[in-house]
């Protein structure tokens, strides 16, 4: 076996189930609420757009991996096809952005866990939840794909079960304390009822919960057969929205009004609880908790193959290219949850550390949004070059480069709409300090690297 070199571990299955975990979040389950709340039915029209976009962002992210196998991760791409800072800059910022949102699930996690457990410590349960996945993680990739196929069904199930139930009482008009269950509950009242306002800041939080959908551009360097998964995994994106967002708030909206749902709670607990299902409630926390476990794993997978591809270019410490005897970079995992482990030391010493998180999360979401833009960037920027690539491509963006100006123009007027809301348009105004410290960080390693070659030669 090759020393320091990824394995292609990752089978179809894995990458399948890894798109569909990517898409649906804990967002989807505790956040839909407060999303319909502040939107209305139009809600699903958000997500249909989005998902548009969405999809045809991931088509534009697998025709530049499969147009170059030898591409291991996006950071990869923007290297390739913007220059080293931007590849510099999307990897240490896609490891920026899972580090706070892992650490936000770890103590997500430790929440949950209270549920069942009130006398347990928060800062324990977060502790033993990234030790158990730091574990797990530095025996296989394949070990990885397994967790998260498993995650993955457990989600499925769960909103598969919702859909099925809801359409049943749909059908027989089913009588709650909200009146007859019905489709016209969904338009009764307009379909915009908070106005074109409330329709377009939708936006801002609906794009949120599909953070992680463009995991798969991280397994790439991972996955067996990658000119036949990939392709087929982003394919599968619409048809993931459209049943598991748009089905499951459509179904939720024709049972309970949209203005009877109450924001601080879960609507899929309150629909099974609806339905006289007794232990709904313990449901969903187990639904969430494995939803919640799912993201962190995933944190850690791709924090660690980010530092190995840039350890690889000279962006990172050297030590981030070792690789154990099963083909994982353990140092990188290693590194990556010792800092997950300040989570658990922050809950430690502010039992409510949650509140800390909410507001840092709205910075990592502001920079998600930063490696999307740049990802299409880079594929303007392929086309452009390579016209002919593109033309005899087997798995392309349709549109080419015109409809990444166009996924460009979208990411750009959301990333405008955090300036209306007083919260997120602080986190923006925090986000150039980050962008300071890479531009010293790039610095110092191409001062090292030139000095290097000086003495090679």
């Amino acid at each position: 076996m090759a020393k320091n070199q990824l394995q292609r571990e990752l089978s179809n299955r894995h990458i399948q189930l890894i798109a569909i975990g990517g898409a649906i979040g804990t967002g989807l389950f505790l956040g839909a609420g407060q999303t319909i709340a502040l939107t209305g039915p139009s809600i699903l029209l958000t997500y249909i757009i989005i998902g548009f976009m969405l999809f045809m962002f991931m088509r534009g992210l697998g025709e530049l991996l499969v147009t170059n196998t030898n591409f291991k991760s996006f950071a990869d791409v923007t290297n390739a096809y913007i220059g080293s800072f931007a590849g510099f800059v999307t990897g240490w910022t896609y490891w920026l952005c899972w580090i706070i949102t892992g650490m936000a699930e770890v103590t997500a996690v430790a929440k949950y866990v209270s549920f069942w457990f009130p006398h347990v410590p928060n800062w324990l349960s977060a502790l033993f939840c990234v030790l158990v996945l730091m574990s797990l993680n530095l025996l296989s990739a394949k070990l990885f794909g397994e967790l998260e196929f498993w995650f993955s069904i457990i989600k499925i199930v769960t909103i598969i079960a919702l859909i099925v139930v809801g359409a049943i009482m749909i059908a027989m008009a089913y009588k709650t304390q909200f009146g007859h269950a019905s489709l016209t509950n969904l338009y009764s009242n307009g379909i915009f009822p908070k106005g074109i306002s409330g329709f377009v800041m939708s936006f801002q939080m609906a794009l949120f919960s599909f953070v992680g959908i463009e995991l798969i551009g991280v397994t790439a360097g991972e996955t067996k057969n990658p000119l036949t998964t990939i392709p087929k995994a982003v394919n599968s994106v619409p048809l993931r929205i459209l049943v598991f967002y748009v089905g499951a708030l459509a179904v939720i909206m024709s049972i309970i009004p949209w203005n009877d749902i109450n924001p601080d709670e879960s609507p899929f607990v309150r629909l099974f609880a609806l339905v006289g299902i007794p232990f709904a409630a313990g449901i969903i926390n187990f639904v969430v908790l494995t939803a919640a476990a799912s993201s962190c794993n995933s944190g850690i997978f791709s924090n660690s193959r980010m530092l190995f591809g840039l350890s690889s270019k000279a962006q990172a410490s050297p030590l981030f290219t070792k690789t154990n005897k099963n083909g994982v970079p353990h140092i990188a995992i290693l590194f990556s949850c010792a800092l997950l482990m300040i989570a658990a030391l922050l809950n430690y010493i502010v039992p409510n550390a949650s509140l800390v998180f909410t507001y840092i999360t709205t910075v990592s979401t502001v920079l998600f949004l930063v490696v999307w833009a740049l990802i299409t960037i880079a594929y303007i920027n392929y086309h452009r070059r390579n016209p002919e690539l593109h033309k005899n491509a087997t798995f392309k963006l349709f549109g080419g480069k015109y409809m990444g100006y166009i996924i460009l123009i979208f990411f750009i007027l959301v990333f405008c709409l955090l300036f209306v809301n007083i919260d997120t348009r602080r986190a923006v105004f925090l986000t150039p300090i980050w962008f300071v410290i890479l531009t010293i960080m790039y610095l110092r390693f191409k001062k090292t690297a030139r000095k290097q070659k000086n003495n090679f030669n």
